[in-house]
């Protein structure tokens, strides 16, 4: 038999009101037992709240009573409207404690009952999840997206068509000596399958929707003492890095989060790249340095001797053109001690992002949700390709299954594990 559990869903007390949920079958139960009787489904009411084991007056409370499976964990829910004082929270707790089968819920229980009765798939628990974490506009409507659903439709639009041509395989396999299968139905069988790989395939196109979590990686990088540092400080605007006239003061990584325009970036100031150092210290640096050049998403450079990855966006720039006489190359001139050239640097580091971030007119997969679709697209072109009926239904069968893992319909305990440790109590 199925717990029956508790928690506070409001968020942490001390608060004006305090939402104590109750899910599973002896919710109604324990509710009448609170509360003296139960009120009529889906209607507030004001009660007093008293301990069962005691009749002590706990609380009044507006009480709130939603007989499964309409609700939002798929079972018998139960609501308290608590005034929001720790006291008050906790006497109603300890009280829900005491009755048998009653135990206080564990992150993220109420989203996984949801998730096991139906009333929520995969992707909008782990949409959920991310806005649950989101600290941008642009993660919040990413993360919206996903919980009301868009990743779930377009999967199951997608298997809908999966499952109308793998019945067709299954014909021409049960019925290939009859005369009803015309010979051409597999190659049309195949290109309608090689098409739904295709639409799998642009989707695929969009960035991850990680980008926007974990932010677009801006790594300033150049010979030591250019000023990476104060342009950092200035970027950032705040005094993240130590500032100094002497070459080398940065000797590690420096890493500092902003959020600009609704848009998370990690600025990275690195050692400078000296062509020749017998500091060993100076050297692991510089090795570091390399590293995060490797892995930006936008590169600052300093120096025109440096020549960037090919892949990587760059933006070359003139930095103290305070002081600096004035040049006509290309390079944008800016000062971090006057401000001239930051705000036209933002611009460009925003416009060479914009290709970098999920389009959020269109549909955003986390990395999980984009593996199992590469899994689907591949087994479908292996599909496509194939002559023989069973090779074909076998493949198509792969692709279903991933399709299954996408929504949660099929997958393991441990994955489901790992997420809902995300969750905060109460969620």
């Amino acid at each position: 038999m199925t717990d029956t559990i508790f928690a506070v869903s409001s968020g942490a007390p001390p608060a004006a009101i305090a939402v104590l949920r109750i899910s599973g079958p002896g919710a109604g139960s324990a509710l009448t037992m609170m509360t003296g009787r139960r009120p009529p489904p889906r209607r507030a009411s004001l009660r007093t709240v008293s301990d069962p084991a005691t009749g002590d007056r706990l609380d009044h409370a507006l009480v709130l009573w939603f007989p499964g499976p309409a609700t939002a964990t798929g079972e018998d829910l139960a609501e308290l409207h608590l005034h929001g004082g720790r006291a008050v929270v906790a006497a109603v707790e300890r009280a829900l404690a005491t009755i048998q089968g009653l135990r206080r819920a564990e992150p993220g229980e109420f989203t996984r009952r949801a998730l096991a009765n139906g009333r929520i798939d995969l992707a909008e628990a782990e949409g959920l999840g991310d806005l649950l974490t989101a600290e941008t506009e642009t993660q919040r409507r990413a993360a919206l997206f996903s919980v009301e659903g868009a990743v779930g439709r377009a999967v199951a639009e997608w298997n809908r068509q999966l499952l109308d041509l793998s019945a067709r395989i299954e014909a021409m396999l049960d019925f290939a000596d009859e005369d009803d299968v015309a010979p051409e139905a597999l190659s049309n069988t195949n290109t309608r399958i090689a098409q739904l790989a295709d639409a799998i395939a642009a989707v695929l196109t969009n960035p991850p929707v990680e980008r926007l979590r974990d932010g677009i990686r801006v790594v300033l990088a150049g010979a030591p003492n250019a000023g990476k540092s104060t342009l950092l400080n200035a970027l950032a605007q705040r005094e993240a890095a130590i500032v100094s006239p002497i070459a080398g003061t940065t000797r590690d990584r420096i890493e500092v989060p902003v959020v600009r325009d609704g848009i998370a970036y990690l600025l990275t100031d690195v050692a400078g790249l000296a062509a020749v150092t017998d500091d060993p210290i100076e050297q692991i640096g510089i090795i570091r340095a390399q590293e995060s050049i490797r892995a930006a998403d936008v590169l600052i450079l300093f120096d025109d001797t440096i020549e960037p990855p090919p892949d990587i966006a760059t933006i070359r720039i003139r930095a103290r053109a305070d002081i600096d006489p004035v040049r006509s190359d290309s390079r944008l001139a800016v000062s971090a001690l006057t401000g001239l050239g930051t705000e036209r640097l933002w611009t460009e580091i925003a416009a060479v992002s914009a290709v970098l971030l999920p389009r959020l007119d269109r549909l955003v997969f986390n990395q999980r949700q984009r593996d199992l679709c590469r899994e689907a697209e591949t087994a479908l072109r292996t599909a496509a390709s194939e002559d023989d009926p069973l090779i074909v239904a076998e493949h198509c069968r792969l692709a279903r299954q991933a399709f299954d893992r996408i929504t949660g319909a099929a997958d393991t305990e441990a994955m489901l594990d790992s997420l809902f440790t995300r969750f905060c109590i109460g969620k």
